[in-house]
């Protein structure tokens, strides 16, 4: 069972573990849409998708009866948390507070809400639960407050559940990729939108302390943050798929070049050293 399927990592993830011979529960935002369309086209019979919003308690459990249905008796043997909003990268300081409740809501609350869902069809077949969490869940990054506190909440989720459920045999991992170019960037008028309800919002005092020029600059940083994001997916796709068929699986993957870099550096060295970094 895969949320966030209509495009990206979870688009890619979807193809690959169907290739492969998987019986897949793709999870999309909009089953009428291009990336459910491209999966019903390219992909086996096996893949079945599924309208899945992860913040509506409905479609979870439509989705959980569809799920329970086709397999029957046996259990589900993976669930990945995949589905993941961004949210304008700004200072945490200009960030409305709508754009802190979104990310939590779907990156944090989603995540918990699928894994609390479906857990009893993993604890039949002593599965796995597999949630897409992010470099900026591990350290501190700037302009990612609201994205990062939300993976940083999964992420811990991740660890406990770890612990929590290994009584039943289910294996819990937590993936921290670092930059990869999936498509969560949005479109440019899903930009536009928060860019205004940023602007619209900031007080005047906040407006004139990090100046009309810094405020600007971020619509360039965010233009040019898919160039700083490598386009291959597979180091991802397959620290997914150790996670989910290793005998022993890490509790903590780091795919991506570089990922583990940093946090080495935020666990190892003072906090001073680090932010300098």
């Amino acid at each position: 069972m895969l949320s966030g399927s209509d495009t990206g990592i979870g688009h890619a993830l979807a193809k690959h573990l169907d290739s492969l011979g998987f019986v897949v529960f793709a999870g999309v935002l909009d089953r009428d849409g291009p990336g459910a369309e491209e999966l019903r086209r390219c992909c086996s019979q096996r893949l079945c998708v599924l309208q899945l919003d992860v913040t509506s308690t409905t479609q979870l459990q439509e989705a959980f009866l569809t799920v329970s249905e086709k397999l029957k008796n046996a259990g589900l043997w993976g669930v990945v948390n995949n589905a993941g909003i961004l949210g304008f990268p700004a200072d945490g300081e200009l960030l409305p507070m709508s754009t802190y409740r979104h990310c939590m809501e779907v990156n944090f609350f989603g995540a918990v809400q699928v894994s609390k869902t479906f857990l009893p069809l993993l604890r039949k077949s002593q599965g796995r639960l597999v949630n897409m969490s992010s470099m900026a869940g591990g350290i501190p990054l700037p302009r990612y407050a609201a994205y990062g506190a939300s993976k940083a909440a999964l992420s811990m989720f991740s660890g406990v559940m770890r612990q929590e459920l290994s009584k039943w045999g289910i294996k819990v991992m937590a993936i921290h990729p670092s930059g990869f170019r999936t498509g969560i960037e949005g479109t440019a008028e899903q930009w536009d939108q928060q860019e205004k309800e940023l602007m619209e919002n900031l007080p005047a005092d906040t407006r004139q302390a990090y100046g009309e020029e810094y405020l600007l600059g971020l619509r360039n940083y965010l233009l040019h943050l898919p160039s700083l994001c490598a386009p291959d997916l597979s180091p991802v796709l397959g620290s997914v798929l150790h996670a989910l068929l290793a005998r022993s699986p890490q509790g903590l993957y780091t795919p991506g070049r570089g990922a583990y870099i940093p946090l080495c550096i935020f666990c190892c060295f003072p906090l001073w050293f680090y932010d300098f970094f």
